[in-house]
């Protein structure tokens, strides 16, 4: 049975968080401050622990902190009514797992853990090179798992947005990191992508840098974008090659962005989201 430490000043959220994952049949522990937490840790072998971010005696971020320089610690949901940019990289820099806001969704709740519980192997932690909320720079392993936690956390960076935009901006971010981390870091996780995101009064603009060698468009036969108007040849050849369907986006960030600016290797892409 998997242990779950679940961490929250507030008793509410405390015992209704605890009720639902003992029905899931996970083993609970409850506890009501950061110290609190942090002492259990020390002494009993936790698979996740659910900790808020704004407790008594020592924050969720201090216990987070204190975890880093343990050279064995669980996976760490951060959950929190405080969803500021600020809270949420420090959550990140302190290698947080994933990130939760409060209200919370009991089944969306439920997701996030057995997920985090089913994802065996662990990947090196995304890296916060600059938390500044209007200049944000990560350096993200190249793997799904990463890819899937990074688009998470910066899903609530994009708050204030008109839902459009922000559907427009995350889906166009979710091809490009792809791309990067498949094609440019090879699925290999000691390879990083160098992802920085700014935040002006007018545009929103994103820069992802992979680690690999680039790639021309000329050699994209696999891809929609080299075909322009004969949609259907794409799909021909990626069939040929035994290839998933797909090979849209490309296509499909061109139409959701104002600008789509590559270097001359093309292993880095600039995208621009003017907001008026």
């Amino acid at each position: 049975m998997k242990r779950i430490l679940v961490a929250d000043d507030d008793r509410t959220t405390r015992q209704w968080i605890s009720e639902i994952l003992r029905a899931e049949k996970f083993a609970v522990t409850m506890v009501a401050d950061g110290r609190a937490a942090w002492n259990k840790i020390q002494k009993t072998k936790f698979d996740l622990v659910l900790l808020d971010v704004w407790m008594p005696k020592m924050s969720g971020l201090d216990v987070l902190a204190a975890l880093r320089g343990k050279k064995s610690h669980p996976k760490v949901i951060v959950i929190t009514s405080d969803d500021t940019p600020g809270t949420l990289l420090a959550a990140v820099r302190e290698h947080a797992h994933h990130y939760i806001a409060k209200p919370i969704e009991r089944e969306k709740l439920i997701a996030l853990v057995q997920e985090s519980l089913g994802q065996k192997s662990r990947t090196p932690p995304i890296e916060v090179i600059s938390a500044r909320p209007e200049w944000v720079e990560l350096l993200v392993p190249c793997t799904l798992e990463a890819g899937t936690r990074l688009e998470a956390f910066m899903e609530h960076l994009e708050t204030g947005l008109p839902d459009d935009v922000r559907t427009s901006v995350a889906q166009a971010f979710h091809e490009l990191l792809m791309n990067a981390i498949e094609w440019g870091g090879k699925l290999n996780p000691k390879r990083r992508v160098r992802i920085s995101y700014l935040r002006a009064k007018r545009m929103l603009l994103y820069r992802i840098a992979d680690p690999g060698s680039g790639f021309k468009f000329a050699d994209l036969d696999h891809a929609a974008i080299t075909h322009g108007d004969r949609p259907i040849e794409h799909g021909l050849i990626r069939e040929q090659k035994g290839l998933r369907p797909g090979g849209f986006g490309l296509v499909l960030v061109q139409a959701k962005v104002d600008e789509l600016l590559y270097n001359e290797a093309q292993n880095e892409v600039v995208f621009v989201k003017y907001l008026d």
